[in-house]
């Protein structure tokens, strides 16, 4: 899931297809975007307002599409390390990809130029599933393993800092991580999947706390966020509970 303008892109069951919403109504637009060759499992979607375009990871099928926003929907697909996972667009305006199955993180040009590979095997950290580069151009990675671990990286492969909640912590422990959102200040919003929770870290990776967000039935496995602050707003995307939940004015401070 993510935004771009007055549009929210939701990835759905069916292969190939990508929902688009608007973002005032959240009502369904009858425009689909069609992504041929684009699997069941796409586990990353990032919009690009520069380049205009949409990305999304095929998990299945170990590449990304690159969909043109402008009016053709033109769709370039390029092949990536094993089971890519959360997708990112940082400053430079490239993409940001996770290799859950090769433990590293990619970034490539809106062409598909691979212009950095950073591996994970030093840090002794596996299974990442989503990654933000931050203002100070370190890279934020969430690992989808119970005990969770929020972890970041230098540019040059340097592991800098983790956070992994003990259990007699005042969040407890985090289990199976996955989506992150970043602030314009570099706080970090979690979704701490299988705990079924939304947690705000400060940028220090020092300390939590759990959003008080309400909603019918309760957030049931949260996978993905996106941040809107121009509107003040939070998307979160389900896993187990198949709904995209939309949250006015969230307090990201710790």
């Amino acid at each position: 899931m993510t935004s771009l303008g007055d549009e929210v892109f939701v990835a759905c069951d069916n292969h190939q297809q990508i929902e688009v919403y608007d973002a005032g109504s959240f009502t369904l637009q009858r425009r689909r975007l069609t992504v041929p060759g684009l699997g069941s499992e796409c586990y990353g979607l990032a919009a690009c307002i520069s380049n205009n375009c949409l990305y999304a990871s095929d998990w299945h099928n170990d590449s990304i599409h690159r969909v043109d926003l402008s009016g053709s929907n033109a769709v370039k697909t390029w092949s990536v390390p094993s089971r890519p996972a959360g997708l990112s667009v940082n400053k430079a305006h490239n993409v940001v990809m996770t290799c859950y199955g090769a433990n590293k993180l990619q970034e490539y040009t809106t062409h598909g130029t691979l212009v950095r590979q950073i591996s994970l095997q030093h840090a002794s950290l596996t299974s990442p599933r989503h990654a933000v580069q931050l203002s100070t151009d370190d890279y934020l990675v969430s690992h989808c393993m119970s005990p969770g671990v929020v972890s970041i990286v230098g540019v040059d492969g340097q592991f800098v800092h983790r956070y992994d909640p003990s259990q007699s912590s005042d969040v407890g422990q985090m289990k199976y991580p996955r989506g992150l959102a970043v602030t314009k200040n570099d706080d970090i919003l979690v979704a701490d999947s299988d705990n079924n929770r939304i947690l705000s870290v400060d940028r220090s990776l020092s300390s939590a706390q759990v959003l008080a967000l309400s909603v019918d039935k309760g957030i049931q496995q949260p996978c993905g966020l996106c941040l809107d602050e121009s509107r003040g707003r939070l998307y979160v995307a389900e896993y187990r509970g198949g709904r995209v939940l939309v949250f006015q004015t969230v307090a990201t401070n710790c």
